[in-house]
Order: structure tokens, then sequence, then C-alpha cells
């Protein structure tokens, strides 16, 4: 569903003529992360409860670049409460990203949803790296004591991405399936429009994307 929804959204930006690299991969400069950089990390991963070293990601998957713009849809999964401790840390008051006060409101207000979408094994405990890092998962569902290692490893790498991007050169555009578009006079979610949009609506979407890159 992920692809599926990304697709519309190149689609949108191809209707308009907009040079876009899919699927682009950003190779991790690990001298930039020393010092500083790899601090900032580090007291994420501690407070998340990480064990022994924080590891760094070895390339960024991006969906989508326009530019020096990386595109990132963030599927229901992304909003609970490891995201938003996430967003309350040093990375987020040293460097500034346009979505974060919308994330930490999303973050406390749609955590419900969350349950519903991450419960799945491969989300709620994660590759094994999510245990070696932040132990042994709960019961799915159950967030007293551990919580979700899964999570809390997929808030950690969406730190990364953000901290990555920008000291590498690029500023990255967090798209949450929870924005809305006004469509036909109405708001309307984009998780719903990009599943069987119409050339009307996609055009709709690509001026909304556009917008986004001149903020």
């Amino acid at each position: 569903m992920h692809k599926q929804k990304t697709e519309t959204l190149i689609q949108a930006l191809d209707l308009e003529k907009i040079d876009i690299e899919p699927g682009f991969e950003l190779e991790v400069r690990q001298k930039h992360l020393e010092g500083k950089g790899k601090e900032l990390l580090n007291e994420v991963y501690t407070e998340l409860g990480g064990n022994d070293k924080s590891p760094i990601l070895g390339r960024l998957k991006i969906d989508f670049k326009v530019g020096r713009h990386f595109f990132v849809y963030d599927d229901a999964y992304h909003f609970n409460r490891y995201r938003l401790q996430t967003l309350k840390s040093a990375v987020y008051s040293v460097f500034n990203f346009q979505w974060k006060t919308q994330y930490l409101r999303l973050c406390r207000s749609h955590e419900r949803e969350c349950l519903l979408s991450g419960l799945q094994e491969r989300i709620w405990e994660g590759p094994p790296l999510a245990g070696q890092c932040f132990g042994r998962s709960e019961e799915p569902g159950d967030l007293s004591g551990n919580g979700s290692s899964g999570w809390k490893l997929n808030a950690y790498n969406d730190v990364q991405y953000d901290l990555i991007s920008r000291l590498q050169g690029y500023r990255i555009i967090r798209i949450p399936a929870y924005e809305n578009l006004m469509i036909g006079g109405s708001l309307k979610k984009i998780d719903q429009l990009l599943l069987s949009p119409n050339e009307a609506t996609l055009k709709a979407i690509a001026t909304w994307l556009l917008r986004k890159t001149a903020h």
C-alpha cells in the first residue's frame, strides 16, 4: 500500500513535468556525524532505552527526490509515543523542520491508529536489530514495560533520516498520512486521495507538493 501511494505522488509530479528521482538512495557519510551529530543521535538512542552503541544507517532510502528535497511518506505506524519522544530531543531544536509542530500533534492524537496498523510482527517486533538494540518487545499492543522494540527502532531511524539528510545538504519533507487537502471545496485526507485519484486530483496534489518545496 505504501508503494501504491508513493507511486501516485510521483505520477502527480510527472504530469507536471517535474524532474523526479524515485527510489533515491543516499549513502551516509560517517564523517558528517562525527562530534555533535553522533552526540545528538546517542542522546535519542539512550532516551529510547537503547543498549550499547547506537547503530548508524549505511544509506537512506528515500521515496523520491526533487532537487535537494527528499520526500518521505509516513504511514500511520510512524505516529506514537516513541516518535513523540524523539521529536522533543535536541535534534529538533538545533535544526528547524517545518513539519515538527504538526508531527508532535499527530503523535499525541493518533497512537490508537498506530496500534491498529502497527501490530504486525514485522512492525511491532521489527527486524532482529530492534531486539538487539531495545530488548524484547511486550505482547503486541502492550505498551507498558518495554513496549515495542520495532516501534522504537522505527522512531530512532526516523531521527537518523532527519539529521543525516540535513547534515549532507538536503531538506527532508515528510508527508503524514493524516494531512488534508482542499479538493472540490472540501478537506480530504491525502491517504485516501492517493488510492484512486482522477486527473484533477493529481494536479491538485502536484501543486500541493511543490508548495512544500517553496517554504
